[in-house]
């Protein structure tokens, strides 16, 4: 059969309703309220000691280092206290070799390397300075871990194709402290959030005007979410927190929604064949729906059936869609891209295949709404404003994500959907690091203990 001539039932395969998003929510609102409760569960919701969120006021020079995917970043963030920053950066790529590892020392050495080349270029005074004083670095970390600490996190599990199975189970601040120390880099790590919490903790510092955030969202090469939750509701807090404060960020690890037996999302023959190939099957199956890792490889299984040549898995990037989906008239782009998939071009073919890739990239929007929906209810945030930092390519540059979610968020919740404001925190993952850096800082400066014993 031909992709054209499959085109409708192939779309059909990936429809989501409106039935099965509402019932996906009370799904995840169950989940995560036990998760709330109970340790090493699928949907973690982790604590991550962070129980204020910035204003804006804020000031100071801190590092950021970021591991979230493909690249490591190394920032050097000054906040001048009206909302906005100014930051000096460099990238580096993360070979796959080191994303396989069997040495964690290798990978740690390598980030602590990078560190320290970026401190001599930047901060060359810092070598001069006492240990007191040394640069104050917030590590945003990108993978499951259970925070034990502001400063402090065990790696439960590798996500996004790493697989570095010796730091499994260990604390990833010790690891990057002793490698940054055996080089004598002038660094203190004095932090570990996970990208959504920076991503929140931007959001909040960039608009000022609107409030506090609420939540914080990644929709990118992977997907996660963070959000302000009753401390009261925390109920597997083993320590009581300095201050007495009445909210905390809580670390959802929504990508693993659903594992094990799936109940609520969907499971196409698609969807099946691309978890079976992938470096955890069984696992993050909600990430494998909907993140910019994983949708490309879904239309390559697609259009493997029928006749497309893009024959190695992990082929087609996401990308790609996006071209398709901005194309319109004739689809001269489209057919362009259906002749190097080994596809025939012709106008039928065109069609299809961009409405195959529509179809592909509204599901994603659509789940991406479930997560959003139920934590703002649970938290009774709909009854105002509720304030939303983004950042991932996906949301951000995928065309039409973020209109498609909204239109599955006024299905879920009706008219309380409008109260939902939504914005790009750009270089959330620095920004909302060294936030978290400073607020540690202020926290140990007023003599409060950032650990938990």
């Amino acid at each position: 059969m031909s992709l054209s001539g499959e085109r409708e039932r192939i779309v059909s395969e990936y429809e989501f309703s409106s039935q099965q998003l509402k019932d996906a929510v009370r799904r995840f609102d169950e989940l995560a309220d036990y998760g709330l409760s109970n340790d090493n569960q699928p949907l973690a919701m982790i604590p991550s000691y962070v129980t204020q969120v910035p204003n804006g006021s804020e000031t100071g020079t801190y590092l950021a280092l970021d591991l979230g995917g493909t690249n490591l970043r190394v920032c050097s963030v000054t906040l001048l206290g009206d909302g906005t920053f100014e930051m000096e950066q460099a990238k580096y790529p993360v070979s796959k070799a080191l994303q396989v590892t069997p040495k964690q020392e290798e990978l740690f050495g390598f980030i602590a390397e990078k560190v320290e080349d970026f401190v001599k270029t930047h901060h060359g005074e810092a070598y001069d300075h006492d240990p007191d004083n040394h640069l104050r670095l917030g590590f945003t970390f990108s993978f499951p871990v259970e925070q034990t600490a502001i400063d402090s996190g065990i790696l439960l599990r590798w996500t996004k194709g790493f697989t570095v199975e010796s730091a499994v189970g260990q604390d990833v601040v010790a690891l990057l402290q002793q490698q940054l120390n055996a080089k004598s880099v002038p660094v203190h790590v004095v932090a570990l959030v996970n990208d959504t919490v920076g991503t929140m903790m931007a959001r909040s510092y960039g608009s000022p005007q609107t409030g506090g955030a609420d939540m914080g969202a990644i929709f990118g090469t992977g997907t996660n979410g963070a959000y302000l939750e009753d401390i009261k509701k925390l109920k597997k807090l083993k320590a009581e927190i300095p201050g007495n404060p009445t909210h905390m960020v809580v670390n959802t690890e929504w990508g693993a929604f659903d594992d094990g037996k799936l109940t609520v999302l969907p499971d196409t023959r698609f969807d099946r064949a691309l978890d079976a190939i992938s470096v955890n099957p069984g696992k993050q199956l909600f990430e494998k729906r909907i993140s910019g890792m994983f949708l490309g490889e879904l239309l390559r299984q697609t259009l493997a059936l029928y006749g497309a040549s893009a024959s190695e898995p992990f082929t087609l990037d996401t990308a790609i869609m996006s071209e398709i989906c901005a194309d319109t008239g004739t689809l001269e782009n489209t057919g362009k891209i259906a002749k190097e998939l080994g596809l025939e071009d012709t106008t039928d073919n065109r069609k299809a295949l961009k409405d195959i890739t529509f179809a592909i990239g509204r599901r994603a929007a659509r789940l991406s709404a479930i997560p959003i929906a139920a934590l703002a209810m649970s938290t009774g945030g709909l009854e105002r404003k509720y304030n939303i930092g983004v950042d991932g390519s996906v949301v951000e540059y995928y065309p039409g994500f973020q209109e498609m979610m909204r239109e599955a968020l006024v299905e879920i919740l009706g008219d309380k959907a409008h109260n939902f404001v939504i914005g790009v925190a750009k270089d959330g993952s620095g920004v909302g690091a060294a936030l978290v850096a400073l607020a540690t800082h202020l926290q140990q400066q007023a003599g409060q203990d950032t650990s938990v014993n």
